[in-house]
């Protein structure tokens, strides 16, 4: 299902891709460099399920190269590149023909060449395609074999091995195409402000175009807007990219997950597509209904110890801890996004058949747990800060869950937290002259690993209760509120984001993906969970800061970038290996935004609450276009942090 790179390989050999131009309608895939001319050479090429159909793709016009001009996003799935030529026909410097290439991520591309002369001219045009059919794992590794043979197919060419093809067609038709050195030529005539049009389908068949952005968009086409006119960009990009790294689940074609991220990983990632999910439920329950749908086909069935647990790779932890495992974590989410999707107003039938495999988590984590009262990740290892958060989300929004659906077990639930909050407090606080900090975790003898990481912003994160109440966290109050002052400080927050690891840790890199690098995930949950909590100062800065990060990638934020501490003039830099889009930096958009609406919805008892964050720190706001009980909702934050519901279903009543 998933098209990704070997992890062995994702931590040391991906080639860089930050200066990439990146198109994608899952499972469609463009990676340009910012000139636009594929070269045959890295990582570019167009790509559909993980295999490079065309690597090469370069432009000559009139003899020459053209001079590259500006290389710019035009949205999640298409892109354009400007270049110029100057062909000699007129003295001086100037340029006289205009090149503009459109490249969509299903494969097509718009070449528009427009004179600017004074006099009519025929122009030669060609383009060298070629490509080599790898697989995108064996291009990121650096194993690709040399480019195949070309055939003349038509009005263009097709390459073929014994498992896959390619075919490039030309729209019109060229006036020569050879073979043997993968070339299409064109005479154009043009006069005087003229243009024309030359189109490029690259598809894996003869006949079709490559289907992409097939899958339906379960998410509504909610939009943001306010005093600062930067909110509107970031919603509405993070809304379109989710949208366009949905996949459909091959066992169900009618179910659809969000891809973690491009370029390495095209599919299924458990615990990254299950968080995307439920950042975005106020964008619908329909990704999440799905998500959980396709995660429940996966559960491990039977009787031994995994019984009940979601599969998942192993993920990179830094240097300070072995990796993780992802399928804990996806386990774990399962049944607190399943009783949060409820409340937002999935409908009870969804719940209802989904509900088996929620308490199969459970149980899982029933019998997951060590001698120690903890939730090691993976077993034998630590016991990690944020699994046991998640453990604990998982068993009180569990215990909602099951009472909510008439099922027993509550109560039992809601007394297992209970003992792992008195445990936690004791066993993973450590007291110090300034107040003190959770460890980042404990070893197997007990030992507290004494770091201060950004997965401490998970004690935040406990999750919505009936009522639009949140569930009580791990921490008590006072500990809440330090925790809450770390994370506002300069150690951790670079002024771009959350930093992973505090700035004067041993091992603190900026560029470390757990060791110091701002995560937009991880970042956009301290946004919340200190919304959530009251700490509006802290909430509101690092929300400033995510914003302005926004802005210096095109509101298109990686998945991780490099947290050196901001000052004047200076701006976030890319982490060459991120994914952008990704699963999880996009949903955090919409995450960090309607935090500050503080949308706090009940569908089962009919209300929905909001609870602002005080000052409102980006000015007035306006939500519109969400979802609340599956009809339209809107709201308003006024300029003195008042809210104000617009839109709502019939049936909800405004809560405290």
């Amino acid at each position: 299902m998933a098209h990704s790179v070997p992890p062995a390989r994702r931590s040391t050999e991906l080639p860089p891709v930050h200066g990439a131009v990146i198109c994608v309608a899952a499972p469609c895939l463009v990676i340009s460099p910012e000139h636009g001319q594929l070269t045959g050479r890295g990582i570019d090429g167009i790509y559909r399920s993980g295999r490079r159909l065309l690597s090469r793709c370069v432009l000559r016009v009139g003899g020459r190269d053209p001079v590259a001009v500006q290389g710019r996003s035009l949205g999640s799935d298409r892109a354009a590149f400007t270049a110029t030529v100057r062909t000699g026909a007129e003295a001086g410097p100037d340029p006289d023909i205009g090149v503009e290439r459109v490249r969509h991520a299903d494969g097509t591309e718009r070449i528009t060449l427009r004179s600017f002369a004074a006099r009519p001219m025929r122009l030669p045009v060609e383009v060298s395609l070629g490509t080599d059919l790898a697989e995108l794992a064996a291009v990121a590794a650096g194993r690709t074999g040399p480019e195949l043979p070309a055939g003349v197919h038509a009005a263009g060419l097709r390459w073929s091995t014994g498992e896959a093809q390619a075919v490039t067609v030309a729209d019109p038709a060229p006036d020569d195409a050879l073979a043997s050195a993968g070339l299409l030529r064109w005479q154009l005539e043009l006069g005087p402000g003229e243009s024309r049009t030359i189109e490029l389908r690259t598809t894996q068949d003869r006949t079709e175009r490559a289907p992409a952005g097939q899958v339906a968009n379960p998410l509504a086409e909610g939009r943001a807007e306010g005093d600062d006119p930067r909110v509107e960009a970031w919603f509405r990009t993070s809304v379109e990219d989710l949208g366009a790294l949905l996949m459909r689940d091959r066992e169900q074609p009618g179910d659809a997950f969000a891809a973690a991220g491009v370029p390495w990983r095209l599919g299924l990632a458990p615990a990254e597509s299950l968080w995307a999910a439920r950042m975005a439920l106020p964008l619908g329950t329909g990704l999440a209904a799905a998500t959980l749908r396709t995660l429940a086909r996966t559960q491990t069935a039977g009787r031994g110890p995994d019984a009940g647990k979601i599969p998942g790779p192993l993920r990179g932890a830094g240097p300070q801890l072995p990796p993780g495992c992802t399928g804990t974590e996806a386990t774990l989410a399962f049944p607190a996004v399943l009783a949060e999707a409820r409340r937002w107003g999935m409908p009870e039938e969804e719940v209802a058949r989904l509900l088996p495999a929620a308490e199969q988590c459970l149980e899982w984590l029933r019998g997951a747990l060590g001698r120690d009262g903890f939730l090691a990740d993976p077993d034998p290892g630590p016991r990690r800060c944020e699994t046991q958060a998640h453990a604990h989300r998982a068993a009180l929004l569990g215990a909602d869950l099951l009472a909510g659906c008439g099922r027993a077990g509550a109560e039992e639930w809601r007394q297992w937290a209970a003992v792992l909050r008195e445990r936690f407090r004791a066993a993973f606080w450590i007291d110090g002259p300034d107040g003190g900090r959770p460890a980042a975790a404990l070893h197997p003898d007990g030992r507290p690993l004494p770091r201060l990481t950004g997965a401490a912003a998970h004690l935040l994160d406990t999750g919505l209760l009936g009522g639009g109440r949140l569930a009580p966290g791990l921490l008590d109050r006072v500990r809440t509120e330090q925790l809450a002052r770390l994370l506002g400080a300069p150690a951790m927050d670079s002024g771009w984001g959350l930093r992973s690891m505090a700035f004067r840790e041993p091992g603190h890199n900026p560029f470390g993906h757990r060791s110091g690098a701002v995560r937009a995930y991880d970042s956009a949950v301290a946004v919340a969970g200190l919304a959530q909590a009251g700490f509006e100062k802290e909430a509101a800065g690092l929300l400033r800061g995510l914003l302005d990060a926004a802005e210096s990638f095109g509101y298109r934020l990686p998945e991780m970038y490099a947290a050196e501490q901001r000052t004047v003039g200076s701006a976030p830099l890319p982490h060459p290996a991120a994914c952008r889009p990704a699963a999880v930096a996009a949903a955090a958009g919409v995450h960090a935004l309607t935090a500050l609406a503080g949308i706090r919805p009940d569908a089962p008892a009919g209300t929905v609450a909001l609870v602002p964050l005080p000052g409102a720190p980006l000015g007035a706001l306006r939500f519109c276009g969400l979802r609340v009980s599956g009809e339209p909702f809107a709201a308003r934050i006024s300029r003195l942090g008042l809210a104000m519901v617009e839109e709502a279903a019939d049936a909800l009543q405004l809560g405290g």
